[in-house]
């Protein structure tokens, strides 16, 4: 096994970090969060007390809902480790456009909706968004120090990463 292999990378360990709030976050969605929040009934426009005659029902339909959401949250924490764990790692850059697209589609989005429902979370989904764009932002940046630090090639032929 190389050093390469062996080192984990600032970008690697800040996507690990991004996708372990993430497996957090699945799990509070499938065992902790309550069917309706104070912010929900906000949101709608009703008081609580209104609810009372479909409650049942609606707690139970809500519970299922975020225990499927919960599923794919955490999902998407697992398989954000591992792709940091791997070719994330190793500074391939599909890897890097994959982490970016999954970010946008996950924990980007669900931070914007909660900005545009006026959630309580939204300032917690923001950070995790956060944590996860600057996994991104050291990954560009290692990734083009990398390009910069290859020597030239044995045929005399400058690499990319010369000037």
């Amino acid at each position: 096994m190389d050093v390469q292999s062996r080192t984990w990378p600032p970008s690697s360990i800040v996507l690990v970090l991004a996708g372990i709030l993430l497996v957090g976050t699945g799990a509070y969605f499938i065992i902790l969060r309550p069917p309706l929040l104070p912010e929900d009934t906000r949101f709608m426009g009703l008081a609580a007390v209104q609810l009372d005659p479909i409650r049942p029902q609606l707690e139970a339909w809500l519970t299922n809902v975020f225990w499927v959401l919960g599923g794919y949250i955490l999902a998407t924490g697992v398989l954000t480790v591992t792709l940091a764990a791997t070719s994330f790692r190793q500074h391939s850059p599909i890897a890097g456009v994959g982490a970016l697209l999954g970010g946008a589609a996950s924990i980007g989005w669900m931070a914007a909706v909660n900005f545009m429902i006026g959630s309580d979370f939204k300032w917690v989904l923001l950070a995790m968004a956060l944590v996860w764009a600057c996994g991104l932002a050291l990954f560009a940046w290692e990734l083009r120090q990398n390009l910069v630090m290859q020597p030239a090639s044995s045929d005399g032929q400058k690499s990319y990463g010369d000037a």
